[in-house]
């Protein structure tokens, strides 16, 4: 069917996307092309798709899934509101808690997931371990971090495999939907974003030494080398904080490279890195 002129008619559908991990391979990808609107539109991150049946062309709106992670109601519902106003979204599931945040991301597998950085079970670092699950089990998912925190020790956290596709975002700082709108998108896309404010407290921690090697660590990490000067094997260590082996060797690895032991034999670091944790505590 031709429209004005001759030309062939344009059809505008909004579609969600079929799956972040397969693109849009169930439109057939063989008839699509992506492509971004032009920089001097209002928004680059915008994305599109153009089929052509025939002389009939479909512009076909993909639209970012999001799974929202908040234990404050009062807050959780302001967020809900914000990612579904915004309809370039479509929020697929809403948890209060870190199991349940998992269970959503393995059931709708979203694009994009929106989390406090704290919340049950132990209400320390749940939003940070979530990211780090979803870098080793969805890689392409982004994440948003919302916190309250402007603590060094959270973002790097954070951003310890790498900055791709992670945003770090205070909650104060998202009362309107334009901040957590434009992570969303940035995030979704490979991209990354850092707070301000917490960006200059990253600045001041690198320009002053700390004044104990302690500081340099993570909650997480603190929360690990506690347990080992407990005499904990990294299995004793896993299920007393409720997370994997792997992960307390990970956290172990890197608490260990901080303190500058990373080329000693493994008892030997044990060792001189709880003597560090109690003659830190022993100062402090």
């Amino acid at each position: 069917m031709l429209g004005a002129e001759g030309k062939p008619q344009v059809i505008l559908k909004h579609i969600a996307r079929p799956s972040p991990s397969v693109g849009c391979v169930a439109l057939n990808v063989d008839l699509l092309e992506f492509f971004l609107l032009a920089p001097n539109d209002h928004d680059h991150h915008r994305k599109w798709a153009i089929q052509s049946v025939g002389l009939r062309w479909y512009v076909l709106f993909v639209t970012i899934r999001v799974v929202l992670a908040e234990d404050n109601a009062l807050l959780r519902e302001g967020i809900t509101r914000l990612i579904s106003s915004d309809a370039e979204f479509e929020l697929v599931g809403v948890g209060s808690d870190y199991p349940e945040l998992i269970d959503l991301i393995t059931t709708h597998e979203p694009d994009v997931v929106v989390t406090d950085i704290r919340m049950p079970p132990t209400g320390t670092d749940e939003g940070i371990r979530a990211a780090a699950w979803l870098r080793e089990n969805r890689p392409k998912v982004g994440v948003v971090v919302l916190s309250q925190y402007t603590a060094p020790a959270y973002a790097l956290a954070l951003l310890e495999d790498g900055s791709a596709g992670r945003a770090y975002l205070l909650k104060e700082r998202v009362a309107g939907a334009s901040e957590l709108s434009r992570a969303i998108r940035i995030v979704a896309e490979g991209g990354s974003v850092i707070d301000p404010l917490v960006v200059d407290e990253l600045v001041k921690a690198r320009s002053h030494r700390p004044k104990s090697d302690l500081d340099w660590l993570t909650p997480r990490e603190t929360e690990i080398l506690s347990e080992m000067a407990q005499g904990k094997s990294n299995g004793a260590i896993a299920k007393s904080l409720g997370v994997s082996e792997r992960a307390v060797e990970k956290h172990s690895n890197s608490i260990f490279a901080k303190f500058g032991l990373s080329e000693e034999h493994d008892l030997n670091r044990r060792v001189k890195a709880v003597l560090v944790y109690l003659g830190g505590n022993a100062g402090g």
